[in-house]
């Protein structure tokens, strides 16, 4: 038979049903599914360099056996070390962390690639190169004079014959076989346009490119590929919202708004009255808000959507403000119930502890519309909450909350408004692509009186001048943070965990002070009672880890101690940062690096103390790490791009944004839409599909 793209994948030459059981644990059964299937990277084979003939400093790529390996010892460091050898020489690759992992992944004999710069110490040698293994047909030599594509397997496709090599001979043969099939969904004038190669062209560049140029042109088009997909799923969403009309406009503002301003402790910012005219507005018209509220750490978020809050109430509305622990939730109704209670608005505290009595008995009152503002966690998706007139939800943390999740909520109320707020400034690029279909307020500028951070970073040989320094502090009656990494050390890291810091500190180094702890592998109530403790002042130093990055308002922690700094990204040391500061006294962050420490690690700790804005950070954090490690998940799999790069392609989102939203808007109905337009919204509907399944469940 002749092979296509919907052809089952046993009839690739080579694969056959065995094979082709194996492929469907991975959701490869069609030739389409199979060329989908793309490398996990290449190894060029035409810029291969003999062992032999490498120089100090060069960027080189070899090829050879492990002649020998093993953990050494001598001075301060430990360090794993491999003797890679091919005929013309060997050379050393060494690591000086993860031991346990390199001695249980590489074994004597086997064939490895390594890049990296090459240094000199007694030898030449590459520190923490990328390893490639290769099987033992593809042998120095093998494939020479090409760039070859590395497949990701599994160890069950290995068992089938799939390694590899294998997808290689298979992929080759189904891209010679179905050449002529690759029908390209987008008009020549649009990849003319955004300087795409057309379908065919990628898919044969993507396995086998003939050149990196035209590797990574094939990996453009499969990148806007990817993020005109999202994009068509997050605009049609938006357009969906737009569609719907609201059952409660709002009159315009009045006395109980004023009122609220008047009861405030400090006066408004600039920034802050600005995105409040911009939630007034969106309030008032009569289609629902979907805002995504966000600014610096401490622009002061919080009473912006209490006060737009305070404007639902006054037209006869509730709000649900959700947080994502019972911890902040309270924290919100603490700070805020006797403001509120001040000008007759009614508030309360619902989250999964309140005893059956009294969650009964709120329940009740809420369904009343007794209760104005409701403070809460994930309690209130529970489908015995009910609301008389839910007109507005609030959404702290968004990112700790999933689609799902917030659709429950908002079923609530018929169409209520939205605003949803991000903990830390989220870069432009990141923001349209993961909150694509919110309109976005952004609060600029910080609260008068707030002192800037003082921060610096350290190396690790200084801790016993940081520990004078932090007792200093607390005789002054301040408080500290110290922030690990790790809750406990494990096998295979050399990193500083916060338990054994903790007992250390509690029964050696701090014996006299009160010194608590806090991780997220601890019960809530017990991390609650840490921290209670910490705010009421019962704490002079709390061990912890990330898990106080966000929400905690400690007003006596003026210091904050940062171990392994170099391990953390810069949004989140940011974010860290702002959980001190937040009194009249000087405050101080000190970021300790251990060694050895990369120059890139360096950059990233010297940017820190040299900027303070939070949005420049951002945009820095998006460049160095990527999306994946500085932002959690709101659609899950949305950023699981497989060639997108938000920091290098944001060229792409905007055309894929650009090209999506005139055909959306356009509309397959529309008398100017020609066939190129219906074409493109018909092919993205069909591609979305997965998309939209993904971020239902998510």
């Amino acid at each position: 038979m002749s092979l296509t793209l919907d052809s089952p994948v046993q009839y690739v030459k080579g694969i056959g049903p065995r094979k082709a059981e194996a492929l469907e644990t991975v959701g490869i059964n069609t030739v389409a599914e199979l060329l989908g299937h793309f490398p996990r990277g290449y190894l060029d084979r035409s810029n291969t360099i003999d062992i032999g003939r490498v120089a100090k400093d060069a960027v080189v790529t070899v090829v050879g056996k492990v002649l020998a390996q093993g953990t050494m010892y001598g001075g301060k460091h430990k360090r794993f070390e491999i003797i890679l050898g091919d005929d013309s020489g060997h050379i050393s690759l060494l690591w000086f962390r993860g031991h346990k992992y390199f001695q249980d992944r590489f074994k004597k004999g086997d064939i490895l690639a390594a890049t990296g710069v090459v240094g000199w110490y007694n030898g030449f040698q590459l520190a923490h190169p990328e390893i490639e293994p290769l099987e033992s047909e593809d042998k120095v030599g093998a494939h020479t004079g090409r760039i070859v594509p590395l497949y990701p397997s599994t160890a069950e496709l290995g068992k089938a014959g799939l390694s590899s090599r294998g997808f290689r001979k298979a992929i080759k043969f189904a891209l010679e076989s179905c050449a002529q099939e690759f029908d390209d969904h987008l008009p020549v004038d649009v990849t003319d346009r955004y300087d795409l190669p057309r379908l065919s062209f990628t898919m044969r560049q993507i396995h086998y490119p003939d050149s990196l140029d035209n590797r990574e042109a094939a990996r453009r088009r499969l990148a806007f590929e990817e993020l005109a997909e999202l994009q068509f799923l997050v605009l049609r969403h938006k357009s969906k919202i737009k569609e719907i009309k609201k059952a409660h406009p709002l009159k315009k503002h009045g006395a109980l708004v004023k009122r609220f301003a008047k009861a405030l402790p400090f006066q408004l910012t600039p920034g802050q009255r600005q995105a409040l005219k911009t939630l007034y507005g969106d309030m008032a018209a009569d289609r629902p808000m979907n805002r995504l509220l966000q600014g610096d750490v401490g622009c002061g978020k919080t009473v912006v959507a209490l006060a737009a809050a305070v404007y639902a109430v006054e037209n006869k509305l509730q709000c649900a403000f959700m947080a994502p622990t019972e911890l902040l939730a309270e924290q919100h109704h603490t700070n805020w119930k006797t403001t509120l209670a001040s000008i007759d608005v009614t508030s309360a505290l619902f989250t999964g502890s309140l005893k059956s009595a009294a969650r009964r008995l709120l329940v009740s009152r809420i369904a009343a519309g007794k209760i104005d503002i409701v403070f809460g966690t994930h309690a209130l998706f529970s489908a015995d909450v009910q609301f008389k007139k839910l007109g507005l939800v609030v959404i702290d943390e968004q990112h700790r909350f999933g689609v799902a999740q917030r659709a429950k909520l908002i079923a609530k109320g018929a169409a209520p408004d939205i605003i949803v707020m991000s903990a830390t400034p989220i870069p432009r690029t990141l923001a349209l692509t993961v909150y694509g279909d919110l309109d976005f307020a952004i609060i600029r500028g910080l609260p008068p009186g707030r002192k800037p951070v003082k921060t610096v970073w350290r190396m690790g040989s200084e801790r016993e001048k940081i520990y004078r320094f932090i007792a200093e502090r607390v005789a002054n009656k301040e408080q500290v943070f110290i922030i690990y990494p790790l809750v406990q050390r494990t096998e295979n890291s050399d990193l500083m965990a916060a338990e054994e810091a903790h007992r250390e500190f509690s029964e050696k180094i701090f014996a006299n002070l009160n010194v608590g702890l806090v991780h997220g592998q601890m019960k809530t109530a017990a991390q609650e009672k840490a921290i209670r403790a910490f705010a009421k002042g019962e704490t002079d130093i709390l061990v912890a880890t990330t898990v106080v990055e966000v929400g905690v308002d400690i007003p006596g922690a003026t210091v904050m101690v940062i171990e392994h700094a170099e391990r953390f990204g810069l949004a989140q040391l940011h974010q860290l940062r702002g959980r001190v500061g937040r009194s009249d006294k000087p405050s101080y962050v000190v970021a300790v690096a251990s060694a050895p420490l990369s120059d890139f690690a360096r950059q990233r700790l010297n940017y820190l103390v040299g900027h303070s804005d939070g949005f420049e950070l951002a945009e820095a954090d998006l460049k160095l790490r990527g999306p994946g490690e500085m932002f959690g998940t709101r659609q899950s799999g949305a950023l699981n791009f497989r060639m997108a790069n938000l920091s290098s392609d944001q060229d792409l989102l905007q055309a894929a944004r650009d090209l999506i939203g005139k055909a959306l808007e356009q509309g397959p109905a529309h008398d100017s839409c020609g066939p190129n337009q219906s074409q493109i919204v018909e092919y993205y509907a069909a591609k979305s599909a997965l998309r939209e399944k993904i971020a239902e469940i998510a």
